[in-house]
């Protein structure tokens, strides 16, 4: 494990069957400094089958984690969805990055929406577009005009180096 003060990349990751969002941040010295994001997005419906569009997550991800070697992952955990179906199949999208991430040799850690939410915003009911703003903010990326499953990404990992900080400061 890297001490608080060495940097650090972790790549966040926020999954869905039709868009993963995924963003890599370094930290050094408690300052964020955004690497790369983008969006892995799959055909839905009858245009692919479902476990192709797994596979592409899969690979997708895997060849941003070794293009990057971040040190780290962090993913949000599934929330409830409008059914069962749905839920099911935002399982499996997560299950596919987090195997990724584990097949580069890449440790995962989860955090809950309403965490991630509440260590950027102050709360954990905040809008998908107050999150957004804040990881402009926090990376000095005012003018940035990612897709807000990348924005949730990027949270991801600005919690996870929050929380790792937390921890940190326990241990002292």
């Amino acid at each position: 494990m890297k001490t608080p003060s060495s940097p650090l990349s972790v790549i966040g990751i926020d999954p869905g069957s039709q868009r993963t969002g995924w963003g890599i941040i370094r930290e050094a010295s408690g300052v964020l400094t955004l690497v790369d994001c983008g969006i892995i997005r799959t055909a839905s419906g009858g245009e692919a089958a479902f476990s192709a569009r797994l596979a592409r997550i899969f690979a997708e991800l895997a060849a941003v984690v070794r293009r990057h070697a971040p040190a780290e992952a962090a993913i949000e955990q599934v929330f409830t969805a409008k059914n069962a179906a749905s839920a099911l199949k935002l399982g499996q999208a997560r299950g596919a990055a987090v195997a990724a991430c584990a097949a580069c040799g890449v440790p995962v850690s989860d955090y809950a929406p309403t965490l991630v939410k509440k260590s950027l915003v102050g709360t954990g009911r905040a809008e998908k577009e107050q999150v957004a703003f804040m990881v402009r903010r926090l990376l000095n990326a005012r003018g940035e005009g990612w897709a807000l499953d990348t924005s949730d990404a990027l949270a991801v990992a600005i919690c996870h180096l929050t929380m790792r900080r937390f921890a940190s400061l326990g241990r002292s």
